[in-house]
């Protein structure tokens, strides 16, 4: 099933029919990507008497309950509302949900204190001779090295890279609203507080976009080149600052 797609002046041809998933599965249990110490998924049948959510263990259907973390069990999609005393709402903020977007990887910057960073200097330089005119409204980065056990990785104490605010500010500047990435969250595990990342790109609190978003926990396969997509980022009706979601490309034909 194929569409064309107008955007900045020119037709794109995308097949619906192809989508590639970018997402990390949530599952019960400690064989999931998980940080900021937040408790394992729990899925569990529902018990009243003699009634049980389990078909195999003689329940009539299965009917379950799901105890989770959005930020800290898997693939999510947050908004201001993160760093907000507000807590606004996700699906009230994000009123749209499908975007041009621009995959971009990148090896962060070993600092002097064993910090891995995505430097101003890294995104500066590969997106030099990107066209600023064609590349939409969503970024996603992939960390290199792209190691498969970014699905299942545990990132809790362990200081995962990070973005420097002033390569977040940068992109911001370009005039990206939706930024994806593969880690943990944008900003340092350990920072004081200061999410200097989630504050630059929500230009949070002065003249905040409230439209924006970050998902975070996402993989993107090594066979995903990079260069320019076509993006869906699916979430739930959860009336919360983040939600669980699904983030699906496209390439372009």
């Amino acid at each position: 099933m194929k569409a064309k797609i107008n955007f900045a002046e020119k037709e794109y041809t995308i097949d619906f029919s192809k989508p590639i998933d970018i997402s990390i599965p949530l599952k019960e249990g400690i064989e999931n990507v998980n940080a900021w110490y937040a408790p394992f998924v729990e899925i569990t049948p529902v018990k009243a008497g003699d009634f049980i959510g389990e078909v195999s263990q003689g329940g009539p259907v299965n009917f379950k309950n799901v105890k989770l973390n959005p930020h800290g069990n898997g693939t999510h999609t947050e908004c201001v509302g993160h760093i907000s005393p507000k807590a606004e709402i996700l699906d009230q903020c994000m009123k749209t949900f499908f975007f041009k977007a621009h995959v971009l990887s990148i090896y962060p910057t070993i600092l002097e204190n064993d910090d891995r960073v995505i430097t101003l200097d890294a995104v500066r330089a590969l997106m030099a001779d990107v066209n600023e005119a064609e590349i939409g409204t969503a970024i996603i980065i992939r960390t290199l090295p792209n190691d498969p056990m970014k699905k299942t990785l545990h990132y809790s104490g362990k200081n995962p890279p990070y973005m420097d605010h002033l390569a977040m500010q940068f992109l911001v500047d370009m005039g990206f609203e939706h930024l994806l990435i593969d880690l943990p969250s944008v900003d340092r595990e350990e920072d004081a507080g200061k999410l200097l990342s989630h504050h630059a790109f929500w230009k949070y609190p002065y003249d905040t976009r409230y439209n924006c978003t970050i998902s975070e926990l996402i993989f993107v396969p090594d066979e995903v080149k990079d260069g320019d997509y076509f993006l869906n980022i699916q979430i739930s009706s959860l009336q919360m600052d983040a939600s669980p979601s699904k983030p699906v490309l496209y390439e372009i034909l």
